[in-house]
């Protein structure tokens, strides 16, 4: 009997996919994101491959349109013979992106050791090792772009039914020591992409889910006991999928948690940071500071290239110049100049100019009593939300009752801003 399997678990391939909300691009880096969905996808093979794993599964999402290109396709299916050369079988379910119905076409079959999963009822598939029962697979794709409320994708996967199912063809398929779920779910994350409950999954006896759907490395309940997984995307698309992205192998052994191990494959990774520039004597030193901030952050993400969004913060007498649209154009560009593998789209200005707020309130002028009155209104939170709430009805605003946690940052917020406006002339 095998002692263990390992698998890749990937999912949000998005092939095909654009570039989203990117404030300022150079023709060469539009070119150069357009290459790095489909390098994202080669080291997702070429990670299967190298470390010669049992299987692979795609957990929905492979294209990001219903109708796919004929090139996207075809990249696609390259880097499954790829893996059907190395005598990997992979297991794929559609997305709500690439519903089954738009895997129909005309272009090509899949090879032959890539199994797509149907969406009309549970799929189950025994995988062998040397002749031996190795690993349950069970899954089920989406059919359309949108799933039925009333019925969970994963209702039915689970290992008992997959015993039944595949017994008549597999007598010895009670043997398996391992069973692994696919699907693309929202989970309890997302209401509206077939949600499903962590309960009803834990209960179908699988010994890992390998979902798909949300875009960041998700791992329920805990990192000690990988049960239920998001892999992510494997490759950010905009400002807002910042930070690695990649791929899980899993390494499942008997009466033993699953062995998870992180595997990057963004070719451009995107991050969005601040730099406090306090300590900053002229904008040379901004550049600099900026630079040692690119470097460390960039060594974290473990990506040669990056998209950054930069905002700067702190208490600073150069916030007049940075103030000053083009001495922030200039030093983006500036910085996109020296450091070509690093594409900053743009850098926002929330530095303050510095107040000596003791001195402010011993002048007993009107920025003392604003101060006061800020202070006496901040100790009242329940009056200080009132006021917002009535504000923001009187302007037809949604309610601001989600954000309740953010009313005190904002209430400082406001004040230094109104201290900095009215006391900006004296200071300059």
């Amino acid at each position: 009997m095998a002692s263990h399997v390992t698998f890749i678990h990937a999912a949000d391939l998005h092939l095909g996919a654009p570039f989203r909300g990117l404030r300022a691009v150079s023709q060469s880096w539009a070119r150069r994101l357009t290459s790095a969905l489909s390098e994202a996808y080669d080291k997702v093979i070429s990670a299967a491959i190298e470390r010669s794993v049992d299987f692979v599964v795609i957990s929905g999402d492979s294209f990001d349109l219903s109708e796919t290109s004929y090139s996207d396709y075809l990249h696609f299916v390259t880097g499954l013979q790829k893996l059907a050369d190395a005598h990997i079988p992979v297991f794929i379910v559609a997305g709500n992106h690439d519903p089954l119905t738009s895997w129909q076409h005309d272009y090509f079959e899949l090879p032959s050791n890539a199994i797509l999963f149907s969406a009309d009822r549970p799929n189950f598939v025994l995988l062998r090792k040397e002749g031996k029962p190795l690993c349950i697979v069970g899954g089920r794709s989406y059919f359309n772009q949108t799933w039925l409320e009333d019925i969970s994708i994963a209702e039915g996967i689970t290992r008992s039914s997959a015993i039944s199912t595949l017994r008549p063809l597999n007598p010895d398929v009670d043997q398996a020591p391992f069973a692994v779920g696919v699907v693309h779910s929202g989970l309890n994350l997302d209401p509206y992409k077939a949600p499903t409950s962590p309960a009803e999954l834990l209960n179908a006896d699988m010994d890992y889910w390998a979902l798909g759907h949300v875009h960041m490395p998700y791992i329920w309940p805990n990192a000690d006991d990988p049960r239920i997984v998001f892999s992510g995307c494997i490759q950010g698309r905009d400002i807002k999928e910042t930070g690695p992205r990649g791929v899980y192998e899993v390494t499942l052994r008997e009466n033993q948690p699953a062995q998870l191990t992180f595997i990057p494959t963004a070719s451009v990774v995107w991050q969005q940071f601040e730099v406090d520039v306090c300590d900053c004597s002229n904008v040379l030193d901004i550049q600099n500071k900026i630079v040692r901030e690119l470097f460390r952050v960039n060594g974290k993400a473990r990506c040669e290239e990056m998209i950054s969004r930069i905002t700067l913060v702190g208490a600073t007498p150069l916030c007049r110049h940075l103030s000053n649209d083009s001495t922030l154009e200039d030093l983006r560009t500036s910085l996109n100049e020296t450091y070509p593998s690093f594409f900053c789209d743009a850098i926002i200005n929330k530095t303050t100019m510095p107040l000596d707020r003791s001195k402010l309130a011993a002048e007993g002028l009107f920025p003392s009593v604003f101060m006061r009155v800020a202070s006496d209104q901040q100790a009242l939170p329940d009056a200080e939300l009132y006021y917002l709430e009535e504000a923001f009805t009187e302007r037809n605003l949604s309610s601001l009752l989600g954000r309740i946690k953010d009313v005190e940052e904002l209430a400082s917020d406001a004040e230094t801003l109104v201290l900095d406006l009215l006391t900006r002339d004296e200071r300059s």
